[in-house]
């Protein structure tokens, strides 16, 4: 440590012992101001050597976000807010529900909705830049972790994705062990992280998982999102201490910025720097160590046996307009605490400290900008996320063992209501239930492991929003680790009902038989991973993708034969992009090309031909072979998940460009710059 640092830490705590004792309780703001504004200039000495280039500095100048809604217009979140994070410090973001605080997070991180238009400067080393992949981290507020896989494992998959090809194998164990240790999680290494159903970690365990995910590139600048939410005092403890030991260790030198709510006294302390803020406005920015201070110089003292961030919360908090001093004569509403607040801050010595701090900083850009590390190729990607994923599902007993039980169960009910199906007249009709039954429901059941899947999708967001992989690595690994367990559920339950029930002999019929039910499968799973890109949850998933299916199913030309079907919507175009008309058609084909059945009473000939039965019965297209239906079943399959790709994908580019052109003018930004509470701008009533 510092000998500048020491002596900071020496009148900190003479300063807290003076005001435990009693003594200088009457401190006016002259001297509170003169005292941190001294403590500020000691912060940094002159002689001091600068900071390695490699260290990561933020400042951010005069920032505003405001926020668009169609029914609300245009809304201020944070206002003008300035500050600075350095290395090796912990800067802790707080204030009650709603003041911001997230959004300031996620301003620094560059990682803002669509819905909202940032201004002002956010800076990296006096530099203006992205912040480079490996340089930054963000642990976002909910733990979305694959249950499945234990912490050694998920922490190993984590470094794999994100290091470099040229980095040993052992390099990148090690770095995950390292990590894992780093948060404690050494005893829990070989245990499953757990979820809904299965017993794991505990909440603190999995927060700490969370964060060891993003700290494996060792990156300079840490983002934490509510690190202790859910977790109790204990837990919350022990979780912010790690996060607070990360700023210094091994020669690296991280900068952290956490959002908090409410942190215990023992948790407050070990913050270097605070960021208060209320409605958007800072309320106060500077030592964690001199806060209360500033509250007690404002009158607002904060008694000797109470929690400072209960104190400031409490007098900052307008969702309950009371006075917050005991016993005071009159009641002023909290919104006046909070402007007095505010408007001491901005015209004190240590606001201007921190405009000085953040100029200094800026203009010595602390060397070069900050540059990022590589990731592992997208080659390594793909095969590093199948693996996981097939991990992943075979653990995973609803994902798909839950569906081959079901689909065995259905398929001995399949050949035993069809068994020895014959060659009769009446066979034709059977056939063909049994062929609809197979391609509608069978595969419409492959739905159920959408739950499953949208789980994925929480961590494939999480992911990409980090820069771990890209959507095209996450299509191809989630579709070649897939592979396997739909061949099995094709096969074991497909030859039970195909032999059962007496179908056409012949390999070759029954390969494509199963052909055609794993590519419907596949295709289902396809359409689902669209759907999944476009609705929000998976309850209103499985509705949208039962729905789109029924329809489908209504126009494949079974339960209305094609030349019935009326010809709007449902011959045109429904009939067409259906793709149980083509599955209907290929195994149509595939069982009653040449068979043989006894016609009706009356009929000239005494036998109809399969290839009759397909156009008299069936009204079936017989221009082109059962090969043309599946190779149409496949291109299928890749047209939905290019779509799947392309949804991603323009979502990221053109959903901004349009929230931005449609919500936003500069006169509305002018106007909520120059009067934030100017109710015309809001659009409040």
């Amino acid at each position: 440590m510092h000998s500048t640092e020491i002596s900071i830490s020496m009148e900190i705590e003479a300063a807290s012992a003076t005001m435990k004792t009693g003594m200088d309780t009457t401190s006016t703001d002259q001297d509170y101001h003169c005292r941190v504004h001294e403590v500020e200039l000691q912060t940094h000495d002159p002689d001091e050597p600068k900071e390695p280039r490699n260290d990561v500095t933020l400042t951010w100048e005069d920032v505003w976000v405001m926020v668009s809604d169609k029914s609300k217009g245009v809304k201020p979140i944070l206002q003008g807010i300035t500050g600075y994070a350095r290395p090796g410090e912990l800067l802790a973001i707080m204030g009650p529900s709603g003041c911001g605080k997230s959004t300031l997070l996620d301003a620094l991180a560059g990682r803002l909705s669509s819905n909202t238009r940032q201004t002002g400067d956010v800076l990296v080393n006096g530099h203006k830049q992205a912040l480079a992949y490996g340089t930054s981290a963000y642990v976002m507020q909910d733990d979305v972790l694959i249950a499945t896989l234990t912490v050694r494992e998920a922490v190993y998959y984590t470094a794999q994705l994100q290091l470099p090809d040229y980095m040993p194998i052992s390099e990148k164990r090690e770095r995950a062990e390292t990590a894992i240790k780093e948060m404690g999680l050494q005893d829990a290494m070989d245990t499953r992280i757990g979820g809904w159903g299965t017993k794991g970690l505990s909440g603190g365990q999995k927060r700490r998982v969370s964060i060891c995910l993003e700290i494996v590139t060792r990156p300079k600048l840490l983002f934490l999102d509510e690190p202790t939410s859910g977790l109790d005092s204990a837990a919350s403890y022990y979780v912010m201490s790690r996060i607070a030991s990360l700023g210094e260790r091994d020669g690296i030198r991280r900068t952290i910025i956490a959002s908090i709510h409410q942190p215990s006294s023992e948790v407050f302390q070990l913050f270097h720097n605070l960021c208060l803020l209320s409605s958007g406005r800072t309320v106060y920015f500077g030592p964690a160590s001199a806060a209360t201070e500033f509250f007690e110089s404002n009158g607002y003292p904060c008694s000797t046996l109470q929690n400072p961030s209960d104190h400031f919360l409490k007098t900052i908090n307008k969702d309950f307009d009371v006075d917050i001093e005991q016993g005071a004569p009159g009641k002023i509403s909290t919104q006046e605490v909070i402007n007095t607040l505010v408007k001491s801050y901005r015209s004190s010595p240590n606001c201007q400290v921190v405009l000085e701090e953040v100029a200094k900083i800026n203009k010595q850009g602390h060397g070069a900008p900050a540059k990022g590390g590589s990731h592992a190729k997208f080659l390594t990607q793909c095969l590093v996320l199948t693996r996981r994923s097939s991990v992943n599902m075979s653990r995973d007993r609803g994902y798909y063992w839950l569906r081959l039980a079901v689909y065995i169960i259905l398929a001995f009910g399949l050949g035993t209501i069809y068994s020895n199906i014959g060659s009769t007249y009446s066979s034709i009709q059977a056939r063909g239930s049994f062929l609809v039954f197979v391609a509608s429901f069978l595969t419409f059941m492959a739905i159920g492991g959408f739950p499953s899947f949208v789980e994925d999708m929480k961590v494939f967001a999480r992911e990409r929003l980090n820069g771990h992989y890209g959507t095209g690595a996450f299509m191809i690994a989630n579709t070649l680790s897939s592979v396997p367990y739909l061949l099995l559920i094709s096969l074991i339950p497909g030859a039970t009902a195909y032999y059962l029930t007496g179908l056409q002999r012949g390999w070759e019929h029954f390969l494509f038989f199963v052909a055609v039910l794993f590519t419907c499968m596949m295709l289902v799973e396809s359409l689902m991973m669209t759907v999944a890109s476009i609705v929000p949850t998976f309850l209103m998933g499985i509705i949208t993708g039962a729905g789109i299916q029924a329809l489908m199913i209504l126009g494949g030309g079974f339960f209305r034969l094609p030349n019935d079907l009326p010809l709007v919507i449902w011959k045109y175009p429904l009939y067409y992009i259906a793709f149980h008309r083509y599955a209907y058609e290929g195994l149509f084909k595939n069982e009653f090309k040449g068979l043989k059945f006894p016609s009706q009473p009356g009929h000239k000939a005494s036998f109809i031909s399969g290839e009759e039965a397909l156009t008299e019965f069936w009204q079936m297209d017989m221009e082109y072979s059962k090969w043309f239906d599946l190779v149409v079943l496949i291109g299928m399959v890749i047209l939905y998940r290019v779509m799947f790709l392309a949804i991603v994908k323009g979502t990221e580019v053109v959903k901004p460009a349009m929230v931005g052109c449609t919500f936003f003018t500069p006169e509305q930004t002018k106007q909520v710059l120059v009067n934030p509470s100017d109710n015309t701008v809001l659009g409040d009533d």
